[in-house]
Order: structure tokens, then sequence, then C-alpha cells
């Protein structure tokens, strides 16, 4: 059945829907905003997540290539885009996230679920992967291809856009000194040029590129172009001490080690938060994953390329 809201199918054709599922936190409820492709009622789903600043709008390119074979759906994870913001900025952590998807996965019930995720959005799968290692009730059931479930959610295929279960410190504390920073703009090329700035490992595009990757990570306000996500997202990332992400990489390699399906790295050959020793660990530790390198690109490959567009496509539909 579809959980689609009249006022949803309505949208032009060639734009995604726009709704929004209700979640829990320690603090209270809050909506989860999520944009929509393809038949509504189709059961086959791909669910693609995002980065830590950026927006479900990121995968325009990459739904549209994908749309006839799902139902893709690209949340703003909550604090940024159209999401609510959380009241307890310390709720800004994977736990939250995995919490949060599985609410939608439980309005969504996909028959087979196939995953994207672009740096954050891969923890968070991985997250929702490493729940059957960690909980008997959530062990993966095997089936035909290979498939598991996870919380009665049968996973097919997972792509981990230039993360992995080590955590490189000085790509995170790259993009820490910029998270947090309260930033306005009067024109929106003024916004452009920032993007283009801080998001260089996203490899070269042209001035539309450069354009689709701020709008909707930018909002204007009072005349003014300000950054479309809670600020404190900062809070809890900047909390994160070394032994904080020792033991957090060492649930990661287990949830990896463990992973029950297919998976396809891709990583940025200059990226500075999957590095090149990492990726090579990730293909001998599971051999499951398999590993495509794009040249010119840091962290992290956007999917709008011809090229990483087939590299995710000939994977998820793969026979």
């Amino acid at each position: 059945m579809s959980s689609v809201s009249p006022v949803a199918r309505t949208r032009p054709a060639g734009e995604p829907r726009l709704d929004f599922v209700t979640c829990a936190s320690p603090a209270g409820l809050h909506r989860m905003a999520y944009w929509e492709w393809g038949d509504p009622d189709n059961d086959r789903v791909l669910l693609c997540v995002h980065g830590l600043t950026r927006t479900g709008r990121d995968f325009d390119p990459l739904a549209c290539a994908l749309d006839r074979e799902y139902r893709v759906v690209c949340p703003d994870v909550v604090g940024r885009g159209r999401s609510d913001w959380l009241i307890d900025p310390n709720g800004y952590v994977i736990p939250q996230y995995v919490a949060d998807m599985l609410t939608l996965l439980a309005r969504l019930r996909p028959a087979r679920l196939d995953w994207v995720g672009t740096s954050m959005g891969g923890l968070i799968g991985l997250g929702l992967a490493g729940m059957a290692t960690m909980s008997p009730a959530l062990r993966p059931a095997r089936g035909p291809g290979g498939l598991g479930a996870v919380a009665d959610v049968p996973l097919g295929r997972m792509v981990f856009n230039d993360i992995g279960p080590a955590l490189d410190a000085s790509g995170l504390a790259r993009i820490g000194a910029y998270v947090g920073q309260a930033l306005r703009f009067d024109r929106f090329e003024q916004a452009v040029d920032y993007v283009r700035t801080v998001s260089a490992g996203f490899g070269p595009h042209d001035p539309a590129g450069w354009r689709a990757l701020t709008e909707h990570v930018f909002v204007e306000q009072n005349g003014q172009w300000i950054k479309h996500y809670d600020l404190r997202l900062a809070q809890p990332f900047a909390l994160q001490t070394p032994e904080a992400t020792t033991a957090a990489e060492a649930l990661l390699w287990q949830a990896w080690d463990h992973l029950p399906v297919p998976s396809l790295i891709l990583r940025g050959a200059q990226s500075d938060i999957l590095t090149q020793d990492a990726a090579r660990r990730m293909t001998e530790r599971n051999p499951r994953a398999r590993l495509v390198e794009f040249d010119g690109v840091g962290h992290a490959p956007t999917l709008r390329t011809d090229a990483q567009i087939a590299a995710v496509r000939d994977f998820l539909l793969a026979p």
C-alpha cells in the first residue's frame, strides 16, 4: 500500500514528491522530510541518504536515472533541509538517524530495500545493517540472492559513497572547521562560490552543477542566503574524542565484517575521509564488497556525472 499523501501525488512530472514522517527522539517528536521519485506503489525501494550538511536533493540526477526500476526515496536527515530541527542537539548522532530511518522504512514497507549512502549516509546504512549483528532478534534472514532482513527490512544491495569503518582524523577536522560557521550572503552567487570552495573535493562541475549543489543547502531569509541546516550539528561533532572515535570504529568494523549483502564502495581518488588503505582493507575483510575509484575527485563523488551514475546503476541492477 502506498503511504504518499494525495497532495504529494500531484507534484509536476519531473519533480520529486515531498512528504514527511513523524519520528521520535528522547526529547520529543520531530518530522523528517523525504523526497520521492518513481511509482509510489513500487515496493522495490532505493533509499538514498546524504552527507553531513547536505540534503536529499543531492540525489536528483541519480534518482532520475533509476526511478523506473525503483521507488527512490531521499530523506533530509533531521536538522537539514525541510526536516525539523531537534530540541536537543546532542541527538544529532548516528543512532538517532538510524532510528529515524527505521521509522521511515516502517511507512514505506519495501519488499526489497537497496541503499545508497554518501559519507554520513553510508554510516547510517552501516549502522542499520549492523543491528543484525548486535541483536539475535535482528539477524539477517537468508534467502534467494543472499538477501538479509534487518528488523523485517529486506536488504538487497548497498552503496557506500566515500565512507567506511575507518574515520580519517584529518578529514574529519577539515569538515568540522566549517560545519558550525554562521554565514550570511547577500547574493546567491556568493553562496555558490562558498560551496565551490569548501566542497572542492566534489570534483569538477560546470556552473549549473555548482548552482544545483548550492540551491538546497542554502535558503533565502530576510533577503540573505543562510545555511539550510541547524548549525548545532557541530556540537556533537566537536565533542568526539579519540577514544570515542576508536570505539565507534570498532563497532563499524564489526558491522562491516558481517555485512550480509553485496556492497559497492565508491571512493574519490583524492579523498581525505576514506583512505586508499582503508578501502583496500574493506575489500579484504568483506568478500561481498568491490571498489570503484574516480580520479580527480576527493570527498565525495556527487553521483551527478555519467560515469558515477553508471557505476551505481550497473551495480544495483546487475543480475
